[in-house]
């Protein structure tokens, strides 16, 4: 049984990674000062996370490629970390408690 501790952080870590996702991928299409009303939610609740890896972040980075790179480290914390925290050896990408929901909920909608 996994503690509820861990899975309300995964839950956290899972939005703002996907959040950060989601912003790289709108980034093609809407410039960050963009007045469409997606784009602006998705830089405001990211630019404090992105600003806060601001210093280990390299110079040559640009746009979208700043979101997807601070949320690779939300994807390592939550593969790696997580599990050996927990004392697992192995999750596994639909062990993680917030896509395994996802996948779980799309399963039951469709069958």
């Amino acid at each position: 049984m996994v503690p509820t501790w861990a899975i309300v952080l995964d839950y956290i870590m899972g939005m703002i990674m996907w959040t950060l996702i989601g912003r790289a991928f709108m980034n093609i299409f809407q410039r960050e000062d963009s007045t469409f009303f997606f784009m602006k939610v998705f830089v405001k609740y990211t630019n404090p996370i992105i600003n806060l890896f601001k210093p280990i972040t390299p110079s040559f980075l640009f746009g979208g490629f700043i979101a997807l790179y601070v949320a690779w480290f939300f994807y390592l914390f939550r593969f790696y970390a997580m599990p050996y925290l927990l004392g697992y050896d192995v999750w596994g990408m639909l062990a993680f408690p917030l896509e395994s929901d996802f996948s779980r909920q799309l399963y039951q909608l469709f069958n």
